[in-house]
């Protein structure tokens, strides 16, 4: 597994994201928000990225907190470790009221990662 995030790992069905939200988990480390629910027919981790309009009113400013979760999750998605064939449908949800900047992110994605392998062991 590289370091790329390919379109298969992006999350992007309907059907997953209403699952996810009404049987999933949660994990919160603050400004980040992670949403889980595992998963056995798939053969990656599914990967998506929310910025509140009620936080930041500006298209601009959330496209780029997007773009800093997901180079975040990017560089750390290898921390995720499949176990029996199951893999995670995962939607991280930025939930801090200020811009942060990319090292505190980066810090809380590697640190969000690591409780979510260490809970689903």
């Amino acid at each position: 597994m590289g370091l790329t995030f390919p379109k298969q790992e992006k999350l992007k069905s309907r059907k997953a994201i209403k699952q996810l939200f009404e049987d999933g988990k949660g994990i919160s480390k603050y400004p980040i928000k992670l949403l889980y629910l595992p998963v056995e027919n798939v053969d990656y981790n599914q990967a998506g990225f929310a910025v509140p309009k009620r936080n930041f009113k500006l298209a601009v400013t959330r496209n780029k907190l997007k773009r800093l979760l997901r180079e975040a999750y990017r560089l750390h998605k290898t921390e995720l470790i499949e176990k029996d064939g199951t893999n995670f449908v995962i939607l991280f949800i930025y939930v801090g009221r200020t811009e942060l900047p990319f090292a505190t992110l980066e810090k809380t994605m590697f640190k969000l990662l690591k409780k979510l392998n260490n809970e689903t062991l």
